[in-house]
């Protein structure tokens, strides 16, 4: 991060278009939960400045969709998100706890009902 105004850019950019993408690509990109767990953590207080920083900018990524390999291109559009969500990852690993995991794992449970519903099926089958 090259300093406090990237932070709040892409804080911002986050917490605007996060949810929409996660839910657009729900079952779609295999790093979901990850991403979501790491957008609990991102924005819990407690995680450290520049883990925050660093989870803020890759997440910021992932919600655009024109980047280096643009989403839209099937199978291949967010290979490059990946590569940037690993490597976040891995720098936040130690800050992305059980209760981040246990957040997302709830989410994507919710969403996946919804998602279910809203296609005529019943959430247990």
């Amino acid at each position: 991060m090259s300093d406090a105004s990237d932070l709040t850019r892409n804080e911002a950019t986050v917490r605007r278009n996060f949810w929409t993408k996660a839910r657009r690509n729900l079952g779609r990109v295999p790093f979901t939960e990850d991403a979501v767990a790491a957008f609990y953590c991102a924005t819990d207080s407690a995680t450290p400045l520049p883990i925050r920083a660093t989870l803020f900018g890759a997440l910021a990524y992932f919600v655009l969709p024109f980047d280096v390999i643009p989403d839209l291109l099937l199978g291949l559009g967010f290979t490059d998100d990946a590569a940037i969500m690993v490597a976040a990852f891995t720098a936040a690993r130690m800050h992305i706890t059980e209760t981040h995991r246990a957040q997302a794992r709830a989410w994507l449970l919710k969403e996946q009902g919804q998602t279910e519903a809203s296609r005529g099926a019943s959430p247990a089958g």
